[in-house]
């Protein structure tokens, strides 16, 4: 059975970014949400576990939200006690001059889960209609485009036609996906920033760089809405996640998580009747031995 999340946060109708509560929390407590993330964890390894034997599909995982707004926590919350030989995380940089001589989805596809892993792409292809959209002139880098000019609507209905085809390639070849956005307001995120500074511990999570980004606020967000709102497919759905507390994102991601993999209808091999043969003939070996 399907939990409340996987349809209450999915994006499939137009939406206003600034009208989203971003401090929703249900009914619940933060210790009711811990006890409900305790028992997902488990549920989340077997089904992990099922899809690491499987070997048929596999699941990617996409985080984006602004700086603060808890991707890494989720992952260490969330995932953290799936078979690590069957998770890889991805986080993107920016764009290393080589990468820069590809296309702008190279880099993304050479860090796909292979069949039976999950991966999760902590920031992703998602970052050229969202950081590059707020400054174009990133995508001169690339050496295909000759001014700023190049960057008109009629580039991005390009970029996120690309986005779209990639991802029903990969939809259509075997790899599930699913794209988190943390919404957070911006009182939230000044709160944390203000604890990263405060905190010796938390000091190397902040640079004079998210105070310049932060001061492009309403930018971002309309780069988000636009690109969330040109992407959400039944294939590689949306999902906005309210984030000002992050114990409730964290709970209806693992949710949503496990709603998606328990849709991918995984199953352990079965072996063959000459296989179980073979197994009993050494079952036997090995009852004999001292």
């Amino acid at each position: 059975m399907k939990s409340e999340y996987s349809e209450k946060f999915l994006i499939s109708a137009p939406f206003d970014i600034k009208k989203l509560n971003t401090g929703y929390s249900g009914s619940l407590t933060k210790e009711e949400a811990k006890k409900k993330i305790k028992k997902g964890r488990k549920r989340l390894r077997k089904l992990q576990e099922k899809l690491y034997a499987d070997r048929s599909q596999s699941l990617l995982i996409i985080l984006q939200g602004m700086d603060a707004a808890g991707k890494d926590s989720l992952i260490k919350h969330v995932l953290s006690r799936v078979d690590a030989q069957g998770c890889v995380v991805h986080s993107f940089k920016t764009p290393s001059p080589k990468e820069y001589t590809h296309d702008f989805l190279w880099r993304h596809y050479t860090a796909l889960p292979e069949k039976g892993k999950i991966g999760i792409f902590n920031r992703s292809h998602y970052e050229s209609v969202l950081v590059c959209r707020v400054h174009p002139e990133y995508n001169l880098n690339e050496m295909t485009w000759n001014s700023l000019e190049d960057f008109d609507e009629n580039f991005w209905k390009n970029r996120y036609e690309s986005i779209l085809d990639f991802e029903k390639h990969l939809s259509r070849n075997g790899t599930k996906i699913i794209k988190f956005f943390l919404n957070i307001s911006k009182e939230a995120q000044k709160n944390r920033f203000i604890e990263r500074i405060d905190d010796p511990k938390k000091n190397w999570k902040f640079s004079a760089g998210d105070m310049q980004e932060r001061d492009l606020w309403e930018k971002y967000q309309e780069a988000y809405q636009k690109a969330i709102m040109e992407t959400s497919t039944p294939e590689a759905p949306w999902y906005i996640l309210p984030s000002d507390e992050k114990w409730y994102s964290r709970l209806v991601a693992c949710e949503i998580i496990i709603d998606t993999l328990e849709d991918m209808n995984l199953a352990f091999p079965k072996a063959k009747k000459k296989e179980k043969a073979k197994m009993q003939e050494y079952k036997s070996i090995l009852e004999k031995e001292k």
